[in-house]
């Protein structure tokens, strides 16, 4: 179907606040305009001014639900105006001893410029028909919950 490259860089360089091991500073390169500065989390010795991989993870969740619920509500004849989400990954140890990302909430807030406005049940419609369809959603195994703001009309 598609594919999708991302080449990341990391050189060795000496941590700049923690002497003696490695800076966990890297970089992903999108494309030649588009490169995301990229380190560990701070709890894991990374730089808490760049995004970490839990982030991103987040994010691609995220921007994936938002992109499939715009195209779900444009074929179903509901206009977004606006879409905020200020999504949640929870990182947690396993029952076997490791850590993942355990589990994502995303908190979307949207408001429909449309006459035709979806009522609560609708709009939980529109968002589970998006988790379905997200791409990312179905690539991951952590527990993804959506939590519904009240609907908002536009001033």
């Amino acid at each position: 179907m598609s594919e999708h490259i991302v080449r990341v860089e990391w050189s060795a360089t000496e941590h700049t606040k923690q002497p003696g091991t490695y800076s966990r500073d890297h970089k992903s390169i999108i494309s030649p305009q588009v490169t995301i500065p990229v380190s560990a989390a701070p709890d894991y010795l990374g730089n808490s001014e760049m995004a970490d991989p839990e982030q991103l993870l987040v994010s691609a969740l995220a921007s994936c639900h938002m992109l499939y619920f715009l195209a779900i509500c444009e074929g179903s004849g509901y206009t977004v105006s606006t879409y905020v989400d200020e999504a949640i990954g929870t990182v947690a140890k396993s029952p076997v001893g490791f850590h993942w990302v355990s589990s994502i909430t995303l908190r979307p807030r949207v408001s429909f410029s449309s006459e035709k406005q979806p009522d609560r049940d609708a709009l939980a419609r529109l968002h589970h028909r998006a988790h379905k369809g997200c791409f990312i959603a179905n690539s991951i195994r952590s527990k993804v919950s959506i939590e519904l703001e009240p609907i908002l009309a536009d001033a």
